[in-house]
């Protein structure tokens, strides 16, 4: 059986991961943005978490490929077939014609970069692709009134970029988007490692070192974790124990950068919505705001309230959904 012609589809094109929600389902899948290629054929051979598990391990005639990167498209053919992939994993009989689609960006996106999304997203099969920019979908997804003359100001740490807005009346008041987020902190411990340790690792063992033993503040307890990698002096792979306090020092760079851009929008948010921030404080989405202590950080450094949001990943795709199921309400939100 055929699935209905009319289904609604609402995405998170995310630069490390896209999750897709459907009409009266929800969230429905939430997979890596990376697709692996024939280098011969240039055909697509897997993509999601198939592909990822491939990555960084191929040979010469196959090529891992992110389309995405700072959360715009960097190559369009691949994010095309990519998003085309990714509906097709969800429904096997998927027909090739959606008849809306909602898709988030960053609020710092030029136009040439909205039509990429635009045409990617409707050679995927959407007869209509609304814009909807993360902070404000991120703002919905945790439940914020949007609508009411109060000023909210969120910080959406993703895969690629940090955006950061300052919201009221259904409008952004003022924004910034930093080319700063999970990928480059992962690049930042890729790195250190190699400067002052000679040890090269991989971006997934990056990753995971930075999810389990990263943090942003001096820790309680310090914590050790064992990494595979090449000696750079021997060229052998070898174990190494490496310290939290290692980690934190790799990334200290761009989480200054994340806090200096926060202090940079409070500095221009208007009086009366600045109080509404002192009074409401900062909500943090995304999945860098899972880093450890990455609140009392900004805490500290802006003397204001900054929570992180309940299942902060998952945020701006249950806001992109949200104004799926209720574009009429949500006319003003769109880009």
């Amino acid at each position: 059986m055929f699935f209905n012609l009319s289904q609604d589809v609402a995405i998170d094109l995310g630069t490390a991961n896209t999750l897709v929600y459907i009409r009266g389902e929800g969230i429905v899948l939430n997979e890596p943005s990376i697709v692996v290629v024939d280098s011969d054929t240039n055909e697509v051979r897997e993509i999601g978490h198939e592909a990822l598990q491939m990555h960084e391990r191929t040979h010469q005639d196959i090529e891992t490929i992110w389309p995405l990167r700072d959360g715009v498209i960097a190559d369009f053919k691949v994010a095309e077939e990519m998003i085309q992939g990714l509906l097709r994993k969800v429904k096997n009989n998927w027909l090739t014609s959606i008849r809306s689609m909602v898709v988030c960006v960053p609020s710092g996106i030029t136009e040439v970069e909205k039509r990429a999304v635009r045409d990617s997203a409707e050679h995927a099969g959407a007869r209509k692709v609304n814009l909807v920019s993360e902070p404000m979908a991120a703002a919905i997804g945790i439940g914020l009134d949007i609508q009411e003359a109060v000023g909210n100001m969120v910080v959406d740490i993703g895969g690629g970029t940090t955006e950061i807005a300052v919201i009221a009346l259904s409008g952004i008041v003022l924004d910034e988007s930093l080319r700063v987020g999970g990928a480059e902190l992962d690049k930042a411990i890729v790195q250190y490692f190699k400067r002052n340790h000679n040890l090269l690792i991989g971006s997934r063992t990056a990753e995971r070192i930075k999810c389990e033993v990263g943090s942003a503040i001096e820790l309680d307890t310090e914590l050790d974790l064992s990494v595979k990698g090449r000696d750079l002096v021997s060229g052998i792979p070898k174990v190494r124990t490496i310290s939290s306090v290692n980690v934190r020092e790799a990334l200290h760079d761009n989480l200054e950068q994340i806090s200096a851009a926060v202090l940079r929008t409070l500095e221009r948010t208007p009086p009366e919505l600045g109080a509404d921030v002192l009074e409401r404080g900062i909500m943090m989405t995304g999945g860098g705001a899972l880093l450890e202590g990455i609140d009392q950080m900004l805490r500290d450094r802006v003397e204001l309230p900054v929570y992180v949001a309940e299942d902060p990943l998952k945020a701006v795709v249950r806001g992109t959904g949200e104004v799926l199921e209720n574009l009429e309400n949500y006319e003003r939100v769109l880009t």
